[in-house]
């Protein structure tokens, strides 16, 4: 079992990692060992490569947004929840746009690929505590929602997303 402190070094390297991507996507390693108060060596220990960290950076962000919907929906009615859910989406994908923008095309695309399955399960979770609820429209799947959410990775999508998900959003419900 890991001691405290290095637990404590790997979750601060993760999060310092995700910061940066939010103002450059060359991500230098230098520069998040510096930014989060560790050597070279420990962060080195920690993630091998700078692929391997912005891998886990992937990683958290996807399990945080897969996490939140159940609490969403605990707390909300179905459409409400999925909502919310949608703005959690929209800060997954700043991540997720550094991050690929930091990778080479080929392990970018590839992780993100691996991704998509939880983040399909968490939609058709919300989808059909939609359609129980009969706010959310029986014709949507899954697969639908995710080819709509698949803009939030383009650059130009970065600064619209919240206007362009209540579209998207509205489009989802009942009428």
């Amino acid at each position: 079992m890991p001691r405290a402190d290095a637990v404590s070094n790997r979750a601060r390297i993760v999060e310092v990692a995700r910061d940066l991507l939010n103002s450059t996507s060359e991500l230098p390693m230098n520069a998040v060992a510096k930014a989060a108060g560790v050597g070279q060596g420990t962060l080195y220990r920690n993630f091998a490569t700078r692929e391997a960290l912005l891998a886990e950076v992937y990683r958290a962000d996807v399990d945080q947004l897969v996490a939140s919907a159940p609490q969403l929906l605990a707390e909300h009615d179905a459409a409400t929840a999925f909502r919310r859910w949608l703005d959690n989406v929209a800060d997954y994908a700043r991540v997720k746009r550094g991050v690929l923008a930091a990778l080479e095309p080929g392990p970018g695309h590839a992780l993100a690929a691996g991704h998509s399955g939880p983040i399909g399960e968490v939609i058709e979770v919300l989808l059909a505590a939609g359609r129980a609820e009969g706010s959310i429209r029986a014709d949507v799947s899954a697969q639908d929602v995710l080819l709509l959410l698949g803009f939030l990775s383009r650059e130009e999508a970065a600064e619209p997303a919240h206007h362009l998900l209540d579209l998207i959003f509205n489009g989802l419900r009942t009428r």
